[in-house]
């Protein structure tokens, strides 16, 4: 990486307020009118007990300014403190009415439902303590059944004993909770550990070559899981007869290309550079962009990467020409000025797997770009651009968001497992900054493995998503819950770069 660009970046983090601090503050979520729910906290030690103050269920409360002030209270006497503390002073601002667990969509039906029970889960205090009044089926819930998959844990009744700071510094030897358990558990997880469990349930149906179980199985051939994948490639291998008609088609041929450079096999060097050549009118001329790319930001990773492939393995600089040419064009269409990208012309909106498409689609051509190419520098710009931008948008637990730059709209583990390779590739290779990087890096990863469980289910994969009209359309797609082909691709292959240190 260029020394005056490092020390740029390390300026600019300096005055811009990116340093650790025991003092946090989280978007919860946001409620179905689109108000904000916020938590305020403050932790001594990431591995010590943690205790969660829960007031306002049933809608704006008085207790919220007392547990604001009990907050600071208990923070200002550092020398005492013994646990860690959250505060949800106002859980449900529109009063709206809740269920727990939740039932139907999240996040457009029971919407404050959904988002206090992930984000409650995926913290997993060791004791809740919950203001008097209507629950709506909270405590039995969490106290029996468990709460997001993480497990149960305990809760009390708020009182006037432990409002007060002496309470919470009374509390010697807390139990840690079921879910607190699990949570750690979850945590200590290593990179292969994680890549191998999601490899035992990912990647076993390539009957469409498209990008998303694509993902899957290029983690397995990393992972060494070459028969079973031969198997799975050869009928494409035999026939090459399948048409590349859309943008997920033209991305799945990286299979082919993890698989030529694994085998050698000419067969899929054959069907890598039939996609790459796409690219190409029928006289061999470059064309102003790679087709199928429908004005997408998505197609900083549908088709640049394959570009480079292809010139990587043929040594045609052509290949590199058109991957620069397409990425300007691009650029030029989606960027916006906070150096976010716009997921399409259609609507001004940064969304979250359109961010990390971008990211992840620079990184991995860079990686197979020449030193010596003219245009190698300027994609190192962009990214290191884009990085820079995306850091600022990182919150307390290390996530990204479904909109970035939208406070509230939920944690999203594709885009946060894309953004987390980008910066993986770029440490390795040495183009990023140690200093700045890798603690956004291992925020990430352990925010990720937090939401992603023994079963291979995920909690908040956006669904499958095209060009939307509205910002509203953005904050209104699916959050999944449960298994996904998409995140077990994406989140595979970043334990995978995790593992490879």
């Amino acid at each position: 990486m260029n020394k005056n660009l490092k020390y740029s970046l390390v300026i600019f983090f300096i005055f811009s307020g990116f340093s650790h601090s025991a003092e946090l503050n989280w978007h919860v979520g946001l409620t179905s009118n689109r108000n904000l729910i916020t938590a305020k906290g403050f932790e001594i030690d990431p591995d010590a007990t943690t205790v969660l103050y829960l007031a306002g269920l049933s809608g704006p409360s008085q207790s919220s300014q007392e547990l604001d002030s009990l907050l600071y209270e208990y923070s200002a006497n550092s020398a005492d403190l013994t646990n860690n503390i959250i505060v949800i002073s106002n859980a449900n601002p529109d009063a709206e009415l809740l269920h727990f667990p939740p039932e139907g969509q999240a996040y457009t039906e029971n919407t404050v439902s959904h988002v206090l029970w992930r984000w409650i889960g995926t913290h997993a205090p060791d004791l809740i303590i919950l203001e008097r009044g209507e629950d709506y089926g909270f405590v039995e819930a969490v106290s029996n059944l468990g709460i997001a998959g993480f497990g149960t844990l305990p809760v009390i009744r708020l009182s006037q004993n432990n409002k007060k700071p002496e309470f919470l510094t009374s509390i010697l030897g807390l139990e840690r909770s079921e879910a607190s358990i699990n949570r750690d558990q979850r945590v200590a997880r290593t990179p292969q550990k994680v890549a191998e469990q999601l490899a035992s349930v990912y990647g076993y149906d390539f009957s469409a070559p498209v990008y998303v179980p694509g993902m899957s199985i290029i983690g397995r051939l990393r992972l060494g899981h070459d028969n079973a994948v031969n198997d799975l490639l050869a009928p494409y291998l035999r026939e090459k007869n399948f048409e590349i008609t859309n943008a997920s088609l033209l991305a799945g041929q990286l299979v082919f290309a993890e698989h030529y450079e694994k085998t050698g096999s000419r067969e899929s060097l054959q069907l890598v550079l039939r996609a790459a050549n796409l690219a190409f009118d029928d006289e061999g001329n470059p064309l102003n962009a790679v087709p199928l790319h429908n004005e997408m930001s998505d197609s900083f990773f549908m088709a640049t990467p394959i570009l480079a492939k292809a010139g990587k393995f043929t040594g045609d600089d052509k290949y590199f020409d058109i991957a620069s040419r397409h990425l300007y064009y691009l650029r030029d269409m989606l960027l916006r000025e906070n150096k976010l990208y716009r997921h399409s012309p259609e609507a001004d909106v940064a969304w979250g797997r359109g961010n990390g498409f971008v990211a992840l689609g620079l990184a991995l051509t860079l990686s197979d770009f020449p030193k010596e190419h003219p245009s190698r520098d300027f994609i190192f710009g962009y990214l290191a651009e884009h990085l820079e931008a995306l850091l600022s948008h990182q919150d307390a637990d290390g996530m990204w968001h479904e909109v970035i730059d939208h406070p509230g709209s939920f944690a999203e583990i594709t885009s946060t497992a894309m953004i987390g390779m980008a910066i993986k590739r770029g440490l390795d290779d040495g183009w990023l900054s140690e200093e700045i990087y890798r603690p956004s890096l291992e925020k990430a990863w352990k925010a990720v493995k937090i939401r992603t469980d023994f079963n291979s289910v995920f909690i908040n994969a956006c669904t499958s998503t095209g060009k939307m009209a509205s910002l509203d359309a953005y904050l209104d797609r699916l959050a999944i819950f449960g298994r996904d082909d998409r995140a077990g691709g994406m989140v595979m292959n970043f334990a995978i770069e995790m593992a490879n240190r």
